[in-house]
């Protein structure tokens, strides 16, 4: 019985863990959406936020309050395509963020699962349950059906958010065929990502021209609070996100992540027809996005009770965590 309570502490770990990157997920969506609204350099953005990750993950270690282990050359090497598949990712989405409504931004994110089902095909992967099948495609009719409907429809920003499912996909391919990420803590994970992204964030900007004028615009809007405050915002909400993120993934599972995020899905697609200026509604998109979002209810809930199927039924949970 002495285990019982560690048992309660790791349950507690796991809820806290998938609600802080449910709340950080949802969070993050709407104040990119409204610092971009002010400051179009996403790439600048995404840069800061980076920069202001490794520094302060850096600090934290020297000064003893994480004990995160310095850099690693062999393990940098390990993580590079890792990095900058997931920062490309990250990169492309805030892009799109910029000329897609939130609705659909999250609608388009949805047909990652889709886009790993097609990867593990060419990969030679075990064809997916029909459950699994049919979901993923309903996933897409609804982003398609949507699309008709979307008055604002902004090709640049389409273009951004389908290839920001690319790169996630080939985040999440490389990750689960390399095992990169093994051993090494949330925090550690963020800073890897964060460092290593840095020079390649900084060739960009500075290879798109967005110095010095996205600096320039940077210095002017400083005097304004409001900017200040959404811009320390998106700061911490990076970072914490980046954190809850890793987090949810090591103390649960990469498939609570997904399940986590899909139905963070739902409820951001609700407010985001009414926040930030919202939506202009349409027959047509509204049942495109409701087909959508059902679409990626109903894979949350195939892909958990494959999970479950593959469970060992001879050692119950309680156990197999006292052992």
């Amino acid at each position: 019985m002495d285990g019982l309570p560690d048992l309660e502490a790791t349950q507690y770990v796991s809820l806290f863990a998938a609600l802080s990157y449910g709340v950080s997920s949802m969070a993050m969506v709407f104040i990119n959406k409204a610092i971009l609204m002010e400051y179009s350099y996403s790439m600048t953005l995404l840069t800061v936020q980076q920069l202001a990750t490794a520094l302060l993950i850096h600090i934290g270690r020297v000064m003893g309050y994480t004990r995160a282990k310095a850099l690693n050359m062999d393990t940098a090497k390990k993580l590079l395509w890792v990095s900058l598949f997931y920062n490309a990712n990250v990169a492309f989405a805030l892009a799109s963020l910029k000329g897609v409504n939130i609705p659909m931004y999250i609608a388009i994110k949805r047909l990652t699962p889709l886009a790993v089902l097609v990867a593990g095909f060419f990969s030679g992967k075990k064809r997916p349950s029909r459950q699994v099948s049919l979901s993923v495609m309903l996933t897409a009719a609804g982003v398609i059906i949507a699309a008709l409907g979307d008055f604002s429809f902004d090709f640049f920003g389409y273009t951004m958010a389908l290839t920001s499912v690319f790169f996630q996909t080939m985040y999440l391919v490389l990750v689960e065929k390399s095992g990169a990420e093994d051993g090494l803590s949330s925090v550690e994970i963020m800073f890897y990502n964060s460092f290593l992204s840095l020079p390649a964030l900084l060739l960009l900007i500075v290879g798109t021209r967005e110095v010095p004028d996205s600096l320039s615009l940077l210095f002017a809007k400083s005097s304004s609070l409001s900017f200040l405050m959404i811009l320390a915002a998106s700061l911490i909400m990076g970072i914490a996100l980046n954190f809850t993120m890793f987090l949810c993934t090591i103390v649960n599972s990469a498939l609570t992540t997904t399940i986590v995020g899909v139905l963070k899905g739902v409820g951001s697609t609700t407010l985001g027809f009414v926040l930030l200026g919202g939506v202009e509604v349409h027959a047509l998109n509204v049942t495109g996005l409701v087909i959508n979002t059902a679409g990626g209810v109903w894979y949350s809930y195939a892909k958990y009770h494959e999970k479950k199927k593959k469970l060992p039924k001879t050692t119950p949970d309680v156990e197999a965590h006292l052992k």
